[in-house]
């Protein structure tokens, strides 16, 4: 009688072990009749001890028949117990392959304690360092409790996927200085999470001399920033009262934020939301920012960002820009804003650039199902941009701005001045559209208004308030 290569079943649960060898004719040992199940790459569980492998092995046709009833009935009791049938080498980990988690490093095994008292920066950093030499996907762990830390400074690349996950609050020293408070840099599929908070506590910060004012002055630290990294995601962790901007994007690829929120009071000067620079593929979803600067700020090199319903108040808008300041900025392009909330804002969306000074260009740009609560400035672009009164305002910006869109864009705006759009009388703004406006003023200066300077818009359906031509 002939031999066939087939599969072996081996057995074992917490007590016993059995051991059945089967045969089909080539390596199903179910092909005859409606039991047609191929079992040769399958693996049994139910998380305790109890399961099948099938490893391929010779025996008779005859014994395979005689026993494939008794094969019949065990897998109906694995399955009649609870178990599960699975890959043996799963695409992606599960709860049920508890192997294939994270290896998960608690700060409080590297010395960091929840007092809010002693530095806990080498403990994080220590933790970084093994977690990102580790092979796999990592996790380092903040858990639940106060921890003060000083600067948190952490580079790439790592073995794996890695992530940071605060679960409790951590704060920085009052006095802290420096560029950053946490910094990730050169890092691939990078994940920072939590329901856990950044508190820069800024509060002595805000109240010294603006940077921008004075050069002399100490630098405040921003509370995060990620420097060069791909396939990356922040989620649903709170930065809370940066001493300066909040978070700082640069050179990243890929790059999410989800359900992040952003809390500082509205006099807490320069703290933009999220600023993103010369970065690809940047999406910001699901985001709450209320703060004393720009929600979020778009400057040079940004390219491909999608910003979705995100709720921006106190603060300063969205803004694109400044642009045209330092010599060698690259171009913006690729902009969408849209199903957006903005709340008490000083302006709502906007491009802004400096007079005189470098080139640089802001094309494809879309603002589109935009709500304006009480807004002052609603819709502007602005080419005169010039804080503190330190520039040359009599020589026109060099930045050009080309196809820009605001569509379905309505509310209250808290100017009478609703829509102001100043372009560069050196080279113009080309292919603006105003498309369904619907913003309303009722304060003391009169009516709503809007302006147009050096831009011949075009403007399709409803368009208040009226003004530009």
């Amino acid at each position: 009688m002939g031999r066939w290569s087939i599969p072996r079943i081996k057995v074992h649960s917490v007590s016993d072990l059995f051991l059945f060898d089967v045969s089909n004719s080539k390596t199903n040992p179910f092909e005859d009749g409606e039991d047609n199940a191929n079992m040769g790459d399958k693996h049994v569980s139910n998380g305790m001890g109890a399961s099948i492998t099938l490893p391929l092995g010779p025996i008779t046709r005859a014994r395979a028949k005689k026993i494939k009833a008794s094969l019949q009935h065990l897998v109906q009791e694995v399955v009649r117990e609870g178990m599960i049938i699975c890959e043996e080498k799963p695409k992606f980990a599960t709860h049920e392959n508890p192997r294939d988690k994270p290896a998960a490093f608690d700060i409080t095994k590297f010395g960091a304690t929840s007092d809010g008292k002693a530095d806990a920066s080498k403990a994080i950093m220590d933790a970084w360092k093994e977690a990102c030499a580790a092979a796999g996907s990592s996790k380092i762990l903040i858990p639940a409790g106060t921890f003060l830390a000083g600067i948190v400074n952490v580079t790439g690349p790592c073995k794996g996927a890695i992530e940071v996950e605060v679960q409790g609050t951590v704060q920085a020293p009052p006095d802290l200085g420096g560029d950053a408070w946490f910094s990730f840099s050169h890092i691939n599929q990078f994940t920072l999470s939590g329901k856990g908070t950044l508190d820069g506590q800024g509060e002595v910060a805000w109240k010294g001399e603006s940077c921008d004012k004075d050069p002399k002055c100490k630098k405040n630290p921003m509370n995060i920033r990620f420097n060069y990294l791909n396939q990356s995601l922040v989620r649903d962790i709170t930065s809370l009262n940066s001493k300066r901007f909040h978070v700082t994007v640069l050179g990243c690829d890929n790059f999410t934020f989800e359900g992040f929120t952003v809390t500082a009071p509205e006099d807490s000067d320069n703290t933009n939301g999220i600023h993103i620079g010369r970065s690809k593929g940047v999406t910001i979803s699901n985001t709450k920012i209320g703060t004393g600067g720009d929600c979020i700020s778009i400057g040079d090199g940004a390219q491909n960002l999608k910003v979705t319903k995100v709720t921006c108040g106190p603060g300063h808008g969205i803004s694109i820009g400044s642009l045209g300041k330092y010599e060698n900025e690259e171009p913006v392009s690729g902009i969408n804003v849209a199903d957006c909330t903005l709340k008490s804002t000083t302006n709502g969306v906007r491009i802004k650039t400096w007079p005189a000074l470098f080139p640089n260009s802001a094309s494809n740009i879309h603002f589109q199902d935009i709500n304006m609560e009480n807004v002052s400035n609603p819709i502007i672009i602005d080419q005169v941009y010039c804080p503190w009164d330190k520039c040359n305002k009599k020589e026109p910006s060099k930045v050009k701005i080309s196809d820009v869109s605001f569509k379905n864009i309505k509310g209250t705006s808290a100017t009478a001045l609703a829509v102001q759009l100043i372009c560069s009388s050196g080279i113009p703004c080309e292919k603006v559209e105003l498309t369904d406006i619907d913003l309303t003023y009722s304060g003391p200066q009169g009516p709503a208004k809007s302006e147009c300077i050096d831009v011949k818009p075009i403007i399709t359906g409803k368009m208040i308030p009226e003004g530009c031509k």
